[in-house]
């Protein structure tokens, strides 16, 4: 397991590591981010879409059911993530988080490069396709002030109620210690 702690680095790193490694997802790579709320996996992620035009990012927080999603995420992976296995487009439920409820259909077409992040990104059941796995980490109070700056303040009760069930989530994967990659 290597570590890094530059986001523009570790995406450097990601990506030659993805693209040295055969395809994992049909003709495609899987780049699985995973690690706790606030850690830094969107960061990271968009420094590898900046990286080439050939990567497409996947973001978890479209595809959860609500607060309580995060035990089913693994169902939403796989309605997206077999088709493309095969070459065929992958699909999703769009989650209106506002609104509280689905809200309408999104259609991944196969990409030489495809990146999911987000809490639950790595799952086991899934793990056969994943070219590489991230684990993201930053410290407890600097994640939940994180989480807090970008939800919002009225949020915290909610995000300390998700904080619990990732570590529940993360001990039954082992994400991190199957991870390829840790970035901090």
């Amino acid at each position: 397991m290597a570590r890094s702690s530059d986001a523009g680095a570790a995406a450097e790193q990601v990506l030659r590591l993805a693209l040295s490694r055969p395809p994992t997802l049909g003709p495609g790579r899987l780049v699985s981010i995973d690690g706790p709320s606030g850690s830094g996996k969107t960061t990271l992620a968009t420094a590898l879409a900046r990286l080439s035009p050939d990567v497409r990012v996947v973001h978890l927080d479209a595809m959860y059911d609500g607060w309580d999603g995060l035990p089913r995420i693994d169902v939403a992976l796989r309605g997206l993530l077999e088709p493309l296995t095969v070459g065929r487009p992958g699909r999703y439920r769009r989650y209106d988080w506002q609104a509280g409820r689905y809200a309408g259909e999104v259609v991944v077409a196969p990409r030489p490069v495809l990146v999911v992040e987000g809490v639950g990104a790595w799952c086991p059941a899934l793990g056969e396709l994943t070219t590489v796995l991230v684990w993201v980490e930053a410290p407890t109070d600097l994640r939940l002030a994180r989480a807090v700056a970008r939800d919002g303040a009225a949020m915290e009760e909610r995000l300390r109620t998700w904080a619990a069930a990732e570590d529940a989530h993360f001990a039954h994967t082992g994400a991190r210690e199957r991870a390829d990659l840790v970035v901090s």
